[in-house]
């Protein structure tokens, strides 16, 4: 559609269009100098508030997300000017934390049983874009331009919750601290963005980075077989003895495959895992049952994972095996939290 002018002011109107993401490709470490935003563990969406019609609220594909969440959209309705677009991250509080399973959960579900779930673990919008504010597209301007404007607005319609402005610094130290400090509640690591840059839908004009650590785990299972294994499920013992599953491991090959291998040994039908069944997706993703070999608990590995955990410390993401510790017994191992 094309723009038209105001009929007062006499400035071009934009209709309010929602374009797709800009996206972010991963670096190695955080730059000196950048314009760092907090990388929160939720759902990417976009939300449109239309001068006529119900408000909008989009995944990152496209897909209508306004009614799993309809306490976002009655609350977009009630507090924001319209027509406004915003890019940001629909997260989910409990006991303290991000919990990625809880929202999860809640997209899944739509009238009643959403309506219920919207009162028992709430959702909140992390708005970190403008897109367009009073009929004026922002796509072209400076990510500082369009950063200064999402602050006004914030200050000027005095925001709350369920609305929370991401936090950004240019002190790459502080980006750093909040990795170590935030981490326990999920944030999964830091955004970069260019102060200069425009909004660039479907290019990835970002950076992200997600700092990784290393874990010593047991081997409870893998797929494959004993003698092939192609990747690894692992956990860890509570005080009580429990083996609690923490997550999988991307696929395995070449030399560590063959001294993983040879390390392996079958599992005994006391296995804690023994009625378990699992899921080839991660942390409550609808996927397809998952054909495990259950091992004997009893070898220690080491295992590099993100932030990205729940309360109980599985993994949302695969992790990445990087060596056998045969020289470790299982009781060196810390608990499933550490």
């Amino acid at each position: 559609m094309a723009a038209h002018p105001g009929e007062q002011s006499g400035r071009w109107i934009m209709p309010l269009v929602i374009p797709p993401p800009m996206l972010a490709k991963p670096v190695p470490a955080l730059p000196e100098k950048a314009y760092f935003e907090v990388k929160w563990d939720g759902y990417r969406a976009r939300l449109a508030v239309p001068d006529d019609g119900p408000v909008q609220l989009v995944s990152r594909r496209g897909a209508p997300l306004d009614r799993a969440f309809p306490e976002l959209a009655a609350a977009a309705a009630r507090d924001l000017p319209p027509p406004l677009l915003l890019d940001g991250e629909i997260v989910v509080w409990a006991e303290g934390r991000l919990a990625f399973d809880r929202l999860q959960q809640r997209a899944r579900h739509t009238g009643a049983t959403a309506a219920r779930m919207a009162v028992e673990t709430p959702a909140h919008f992390v708005a970190f874009d403008l897109l367009h504010e009073a009929g004026e597209q922002l796509l072209s301007l400076p990510y500082t331009e369009r950063r200064h404007r999402l602050e006004q607005l914030f200050e000027r319609a005095q925001l709350g919750p369920p609305w929370t402005l991401c936090p950004m610094t240019t002190s790459r130290d502080e980006a750093q601290q909040w990795m170590t400090q935030w981490a326990p509640v999920g944030v999964e690591g830091i955004l970069v963005k260019d102060g200069s840059s425009a909004y660039r839908p479907n290019v990835r004009g970002w950076k992200k980075y997600k700092p990784h650590t290393s874990h010593d785990v047991l081997v409870g299972g893998v797929t494959g077989t004993l003698r092939q294994p192609t990747t690894v499920l692992v956990g860890r013992r509570d005080t009580s003895g429990h083996l609690h599953y923490l997550g999988r491991s991307t696929p395995i090959t070449g030399p560590l495959r063959r001294e993983l291998a040879a390390h392996l040994s079958p599992a005994s039908p006391e296995h804690p895992w023994q009625d378990r069944t699992f899921s080839s997706g991660v942390w409550g993703a609808e996927r397809e049952p998952l054909e495990v070999t259950l091992t004997a608990p009893d070898l220690v590995v080491e295992v590099a994972g993100d932030v990205a955990r729940n309360a109980a410390g599985r993994w949302r993401h695969p992790v990445r095996l990087l060596r056998v510790r045969p020289d470790l017994a299982p009781e060196e191992t810390p608990p499933p939290r550490e």
